[in-house]
């Protein structure tokens, strides 16, 4: 990607740093932020490294841990809530102006 877009590539660099600096949120917490929506896109590659560098900004590993919990808990309540769609999609099946 560097080589074939390299002003791109450069400036979603520099975003990044950006948005990871510390500010308002401390690094650590963005990053571990960023750890929680790892698990939840299943990106393996950005597990790996939201944890190095949450672990490098002085997360301690039950803060990794419960970070985990977290974005369970996350998709669990996506998959929760999309339960409730598939029971309205059952009872409108079962309606006779359905069949």
């Amino acid at each position: 990607m560097r080589e074939l877009a390299p002003d791109a590539y450069r400036a979603f660099l520099d975003f990044d740093q950006k948005a990871f600096k510390d500010g308002a949120i401390p690094s650590k917490t963005k990053e571990l932020i960023a750890l929680g929506i790892a698990h939840v896109t299943q990106c393996p590659w950005c597990i790996d490294a939201h944890t190095k560098k949450a672990t490098a900004a002085g997360a301690s590993d039950a803060e990794i841990a419960e970070t985990t919990f977290v974005a369970m808990a996350m998709a669990a309540g996506a998959a929760w809530s999309h339960g409730g769609l598939a029971l309205q999609s059952l009872a409108e099946a079962k309606e006779p102006s359905a069949r």
